[in-house]
């Protein structure tokens, strides 16, 4: 098991493993954790792979490692932008905001998004649309929210890492939760846009 991000993206430059390689042991962890944990609400294995596929090398430090987004303001063109509402549950991103393609230009293959909490009004994960997410360490207890799915899938192990946003301990809370380190940058550090800060 390679137990971190940049061993993954240095593992796929060492040509120890494949980034096709590393999506496909995600998807096998998901397949055996998630339906107790539901984590993820939404995932994109084979469009991932062809991507990491025609991945090119040009010093990306997270060179071929796959990555869940959060299913709220993390926006990539055609997948699900349902900010975790059953009001929005057919809608679509029509576009890849900035910070999803800041995370493609260090290297990551986005492989799906993790559940998160109606619009992100709350600090627990339990969005009608979705239903809850559970912690890995205790099955009865949420992940916090939120952030909740990314932390649940990262404290079991499917991936070393996952995509959070925090405006008032959405980060936080879920790490706190979930035993995880949570990291949130200073404000206006890592924008969105075009459409939000």
């Amino acid at each position: 098991m390679i137990s971190s991000a940049l061993a993954q993206a240095a593992a796929v430059r060492a040509g120890a493993v494949t980034s096709g390689d590393l999506i496909d042991m995600t998807a096998k962890k998901l397949a055996t954790r998630n339906p107790q944990l539901n984590a993820v609400t939404w995932t994109r294995f084979d469009a991932a792979k062809h991507e990491a596929a025609a991945l090119t090398d040009t010093g990306q430090p997270f060179f071929g490692v796959p990555l869940f987004l959060k299913g709220l303001g993390q926006s990539l063109a055609g997948a699900p932008e349902t900010g975790g509402s059953r009001l929005f549950k057919n809608a679509k991103a029509t576009r890849t905001n900035n910070f999803v393609q800041a995370l493609q230009r260090l290297g990551f293959i986005i492989v799906g998004q993790s559940n998160v909490p109606e619009f992100g009004f709350k600090n627990i994960t339990d969005a009608a649309l979705y239903g809850p997410a559970r912690n890995p360490w205790n099955l009865a207890y949420s992940p916090g929210g939120s952030s909740g799915g990314a932390a649940a899938l990262v404290a079991a192990g499917i991936s070393p890492l996952a995509a959070g946003s925090d405006g008032g301990g959405s980060i936080r809370i879920p790490a706190s939760f979930s035993g995880l380190i949570g990291l949130k940058p200073t404000r206006g550090r890592v924008p969105t846009g075009p459409g939000a800060e």
